[in-house]
């Protein structure tokens, strides 16, 4: 068949574009535009303004306190998500800053979680977090550890190693679920300094009552990006704030395009009823 048989059955064939799906579309090309101008412009406007979290600010409080108490900092990403959620991502470049402030600080860092892969990934961020600090000796494989699979098999391990260990912070960033208010309550309970962030709105209300510092959902993606220095991270999350924005003009838009309708074919009909 040639190649313009095959061209004129595609231009006759109806569903070779479905019009229904216009506005998705759109609303794609849209969205990459503002995702591509936000990574690249980058370089014009220098350095990101990332508003003043106090979260982000008391990252190194918490470190420092660590230090001067001389006792551990207990790091876990929570249960509920694996190696590929943005979430978990997020906390390993967290890991990686807070590594290196603890190898330079000589603080313990204990790291326990729930998935085998986690691990072996937290293993090598922290050892290389160590290396850059120039404190690879002080690095520890055996306190970023694997305990189980089971949720509450982790949350009662994780709890275990808080009462016993007593560390003087505890930071709870990544996805967790049920587990989450069984552990900010147990550190709470020693009086450790409590940093936590998800992006699970059912949990955040447990840690913001449970914890002293909580990053409310996209808050651990700019904390992520701003304790690691990667410019990248911090334009997505631009960009989706501009999508937000942009979101938000369209449905005020539609509502008062909605409302003239509304009213313009009230008056009409009133007008043929007289």
């Amino acid at each position: 068949m040639s190649g313009f048989s095959l061209l004129v059955i595609a231009a006759t064939d109806p569903a070779w574009f479905d019009v229904d799906k216009l506005p998705v579309l759109i609303a794609a090309i849209v969205s990459i535009i503002v995702i591509f101008y936000a990574t690249f412009h980058r370089s014009r406007r220098g350095k990101f303004q990332v508003r003043e979290i106090a979260g982000l600010k008391a990252v190194e409080d918490a470190i420092g306190r660590c230090t001067e108490m001389a006792r551990p900092l207990l790091f876990t990403p929570g249960w509920g998500g694996d190696i590929q959620r943005p979430t978990t991502i997020a906390s390993m470049n967290i890991l990686a800053h807070v590594a290196e402030k603890t190898a330079q600080y000589d603080c313990r860092l204990v790291y326990p979680t729930h998935d085998p892969v986690i691990m072996a990934v937290a293993q090598e961020v922290t050892r290389e977090a160590y290396a850059r600090a120039g404190c690879a000796d002080r690095y520890r494989q055996d306190d970023i550890s694997y305990v189980t699979s089971s949720q509450f098999g982790y949350a009662a391990a994780v709890d275990g190693q808080i009462s016993r260990l007593k560390p003087a912070s505890v930071f709870l960033l990544g996805t967790f679920e049920a587990e989450s208010l069984i552990l900010a309550e147990t550190g709470n309970s020693i009086g450790a300094i409590q940093i936590a962030g998800t992006d699970s709105t059912i949990q955040l209300s447990f840690f913001i009552v449970a914890c002293d510092y909580t990053l409310i959902g996209e808050e651990l993606f700019v904390a992520s990006g701003y304790l690691s220095g990667d410019d990248s991270i911090l334009a997505s999350v631009r960009a989706q704030d501009m999508l937000k924005v942009l979101i938000g003009l369209l449905l005020v838009v539609a509502v008062v395009w909605n409302t003239i309708c509304e009213l313009t074919g009230a008056a009409e009909q009133s007008w043929w009823s007289f």
